[in-house]
């Protein structure tokens, strides 16, 4: 981690990996707004502040029992950290188009875009593990949302994969990673991912990546994310995406961010590339890279 480029001061970094990570709400766009679902956490007794660059969260300091109370049993907020809110905002989805979330897993993402598209059009969560899949139900059958549609498939190369091959305005690559960002949840990972690991890692994402982007259809746009903090598995895999995928053009994440009317945009990137991290941005670690097929 010391050698990465963003990591620098290491010793803010390292702290911040070993403290506790706030919890962070993002608010169901699709049923309510964020100062209503800030002021029924207030009258519960739960200070709860705007996150400051998701339109669509809130934080909280400490760790209070939100899942019983009735906002969240209605579906007006969901528990997720605000760099996943941010990989949602990044993929700007819109009424009535067809998406893809490649790598779904319990659906966190998949809700929030979801709601982004106003419960319209479809949106495909594809997992290959059914147990992550069926974790989302309950979450989806709170959400309102009807335009989700979970798949569970084999393989990045599955046939119901590949029937949609050129169809898709826009599809978001969450890929499987070491999820070093997400040591202040999973402090274990720092004695479970090893060099041999991380770099199946990186043959893994490579993969996937090439397998999603097959879906995209003239002028849609692809996003790659990670919850790394190794430029192995970030900047690496989007590098060599970009030289073996000329139809795709890069975009820049800041300027997806600012059309997002995310505040302080620049502060979030490096590059062309989403970065953010624990000690600067007090959220996980996450990476994303952006690209248009060209029309």
């Amino acid at each position: 981690l010391r050698a990465q480029p963003g990591a620098a001061p290491f010793d803010a970094l390292a702290q911040a990996l070993l403290g506790s990570a706030p919890l962070d709400l993002r608010v169901n766009a699709l049923k309510a707004r964020r100062e209503a679902v800030q002021a029924a956490l207030a009258a519960a007794g739960i200070d709860a502040a705007p996150t400051p660059f998701s339109p669509w969260g809130l934080r909280i300091d400490g760790r209070p029992a939100v899942d019983a109370l009735p906002a969240f049993r209605d579906g007006l907020f969901e528990v997720q950290d605000e760099g996943s809110q941010l990989l949602a905002l990044l993929l700007d989805a819109h009424r009535g188009e067809m998406v893809v979330d490649f790598c779904a897993g319990a659906g966190g993402k998949t809700l929030a875009i979801g709601a982004a598209m106003r419960d319209t059009g479809r949106l495909y969560a594809f997992d290959t593990s059914g147990h992550r899949l069926h974790a989302l139900k309950p979450r989806l059958a709170r959400s309102g949302l009807r335009n989700v549609h979970p798949v569970q498939i084999a393989h990045e190369r599955d046939e119901r994969v590949h029937r949609l091959a050129g169809k898709i305005d826009r599809v978001l690559v969450d890929a499987p990673c070491s999820g070093l960002g997400t040591l202040r949840r999973n402090p274990d990972l720092k004695w479970r991912r090893g060099p041999v690991e991380i770099a199946q890692f990186g043959v893994q994402q490579r993969a996937i990546l090439a397998a999603a982007a097959a879906l995209v259809k003239p002028g849609g746009r692809l996003v790659y994310a990670t919850c790394s903090l190794l430029a192995l598995e970030n900047e690496d895999v989007a590098r060599a995406f970009e030289q073996g995928h000329p139809q795709f053009e890069a975009l820049p994440a800041a300027a997806a961010l600012a059309q997002a009317r995310i505040g302080s945009a620049g502060s979030l990137v490096r590059g062309p590339y989403l970065e953010l991290w624990p000690h600067r941005h007090a959220t996980d670690g996450f990476f994303a890279a952006l690209w248009r097929r060209r029309p």
